[in-house]
């Protein structure tokens, strides 16, 4: 097998250093939404909610990368605390268009501003013109994604 047929040295995959961007990512955004009661999952929920409000339980756990069991205990949970608001009953089909309260309103300011000033650390070693390149880039590549 050749060397360009395998991973090799993990110092030069770009894979591997995807994933420990990732990774100190969701550490970082962790450790700043932890005093605040939220998961990643809950932050991400609200924020996509915030964005678009409606999402369904299936929209919102692809959106967020969970399972849509993971999503519904997320949503369920927000809902207990009085988060977001989901009806009873769908207006048709089985979707429950889901929104945020007030009080979700609120927390996800509260996370939004925690997670951007992440943001802002973890890319700090980039110029603003870097940054949009490398948005750019991982967009391009998100994009074509595949299937196995």
């Amino acid at each position: 097998m050749e060397q360009g047929e395998t991973v090799g040295d993990l110092d030069r995959s770009v894979g591997y250093v995807v994933k420990q961007v990732q990774a100190s990512l969701h550490a970082a955004m962790d450790g700043v939404l932890r005093p605040l009661d939220l998961s990643v999952a809950q932050y991400a929920c609200l924020e996509l909610l915030g964005q678009r409000p409606g999402l369904s339980n299936s929209e919102l756990a692809r959106r967020a990368f969970v399972t849509r069991q993971s999503m519904n205990l997320v949503l369920r949970r927000l809902q207990e605390r009085g988060l977001l608001t989901r009806p009873d009953q769908a207006a048709y089909g089985r979707a429950l268009p889901t929104e945020l309260t007030s009080a979700g309103q609120a927390k996800l300011r509260e996370g939004s501003v925690a997670v951007r000033a992440v943001e802002r650390r973890l890319f700090s070693p980039l110029s603003p013109a870097q940054q949009r390149r490398l948005r750019d880039d991982l967009a391009a590549c998100a994009a074509a994604r595949f299937s196995e």
